[in-house]
């Protein structure tokens, strides 16, 4: 007790021990003003201890007492009325507006009159805990989602073809190369690969290959001993002894180099590596699945890329539709995307109107689903309301829209004849600008593949016979 009562009396003891507790304390006077706070409490509100002091604690806009200050009470809050309460889960407003999910527990201050003299509050920060149990119950929805397949999402014919085929590959242990343009998901269909195969315990070990100069991926790739080159200050293990008994992700092996490709396809026929700056072989035990958006089978006859590589990476071959060709994914996916912005933001789910479906529908989508999710997030935050309308669309995807709209109408104005050969000298420029590649100039065309095809053959156009690269 004597210690107690030293301690009540040292102010500079109260205050190491008040700015300790890793609650936020305040202590609120009979009129409702804050005349006390400890550090705990400044860090949770976002304001300083001079700014709330004799302040109204009404300046947190505590939900939990927005019904006491409505009622026709004498008591001008509940906590003076009831005494206390503990354990009651509310929300305050930080000075920066930010929502601070927090647990309060609050009891009345009384002298030895039992007089009331104030009130002390403790906030516990719950938000982080909030957040999670938010995360795991998007997880949660989109685990329910039947036209969910590992991360993919969609019921087009396609769709379900690819899944399938994933189904169906996965527990091999040869190599497989994705095929797919940029934002289609080729990680994702070798997160799903490598998930149901029976390497599924072992590690998914992923390089992007376009991001590293040789030196640095064949290091990458299969590691270096100390003093290989400057600044290899130490051994290093390479990505493939780390995905030991799991699978490697290749992305973007198209822009491996040429000298980097000779000791990869030494990997895929001998199954061993050797480290940068090191003739001692060591044995590795993953699966290769690569991935690239370019046309291999190209390069090879560019003489960039090795034939011989190519026929050990290219056994197994998966394609990934872009988002043009299987529009009818879509609404599903732009249902989802909301969604999940919505259960990030803690807002309510917002809707697309008629006229942005339509266009998104209308849309080619050069980026695939990577694009449309970017354009979803980009509507969410520039609508003010719950409807997504037109205007709030990105500007460069508006800017396209009206340009198509121009053509079509420019188009249309001229007689069929000279409508037919505008459009065979743009498909012919289309395919000499690609080099041949029929699904590059559709993309360019705004087309489908399949409706480039049929052009083909309407106009009579041989690639070998009537375009010249």
């Amino acid at each position: 007790m004597k210690f107690i009562k030293n301690l009540l009396n040292n102010k500079s003891l109260w205050e190491v021990v008040f700015n300790t507790i890793e609650d936020g304390v305040l202590i609120i006077s009979p009129k409702g003003e804050i005349v006390e706070c400890n550090k705990a409490a400044e860090k949770i509100t976002g304001y300083s201890r001079e700014e709330l002091l004799h302040r109204r604690c009404t300046i947190l806009k505590c939900n939990s007492c927005n019904y006491a200050r409505k009622n026709s009470s004498p008591h001008w809050c509940t906590l003076f009325k009831i005494g206390g309460f503990l354990k009651r889960h509310c929300t305050i407003t930080k000075k920066d507006g930010a929502i601070v999910h927090i647990l309060k527990n609050a009891s009345l201050l009384k002298d030895s009159d039992g007089s009331i003299i104030g009130a002390v509050e403790t906030l516990t920060d719950l938000t982080e805990l909030v957040e999670k149990e938010h995360e795991i119950y998007c997880l949660k929805q989109e685990l329910d989602l039947e036209t969910d397949f590992y991360g993919m999402v969609g019921q087009s014919p396609k769709m379900k073809d690819l899944f399938n085929f994933i189904t169906n590959i996965a527990t091999s242990n040869i190599p497989v190369i994705i095929y797919g343009e940029s934002g289609t998901g080729k990680e994702l269909v070798a997160q799903a690969i490598h998930t149901l195969s029976n390497r599924k315990s072992g590690p998914l070990i992923k390089v992007n290959c376009a991001a590293l100069n040789p030196t640095l991926l064949e290091s990458e790739l299969f590691g270096h001993i100390k003093g290989a080159f400057t600044g290899a200050y130490r051994d290093r293990q390479g990505r493939f002894e780390a995905a030991k008994n799991g699978s490697i992700f290749l992305d973007e092996i198209g822009d491996i180099p040429l000298e980097v490709q000779v000791k990869l396809l030494r990997v895929l026929e001998q199954k061993t590596i050797e480290k940068v700056g090191d003739n001692r072989p060591i044995a590795i035990d993953a699966r290769i699945i690569c991935a690239t958006n370019k046309n291999l089978k190209k390069l090879v006859e560019e003489g960039k890329f090795r034939q011989d590589l190519y026929f050990r990476v290219n056994i197994i071959p998966v394609y990934i539709p872009p988002l043009r060709e299987r529009k009818e994914d879509i609404p599903l996916l732009v249902e989802l995307f909301l969604e999940r912005l919505a259960f990030k933001s803690y807002k309510k789910p917002k809707t697309l109107s008629p006229e942005v479906m339509n266009i998104f529908m209308n849309y080619n989508w050069p980026g695939n689903v990577r694009e449309l999710k970017n354009c979803i997030e980009y509507a969410f935050i520039t609508s003010p309301t719950y409807i997504i309308t037109p205007k709030h669309l990105p500007p460069d995807i508006l800017e396209q829209i009206q340009i198509n709209k121009k053509i079509r109408r420019a188009l249309h104005k001229r007689p069929k004849g000279e409508r037919d050969i505008i459009e065979k000298q743009k498909i012919i420029e289309a395919l000499k600008k690609t080099n041949g590649n029929q699904t590059k100039a559709a993309l360019l065309l705004g087309i489908s593949r399949v409706t480039l095809w049929h052009k083909l053959k309407i106009y009579n156009i041989e690639l070998n016979k009537h375009i010249k690269f």
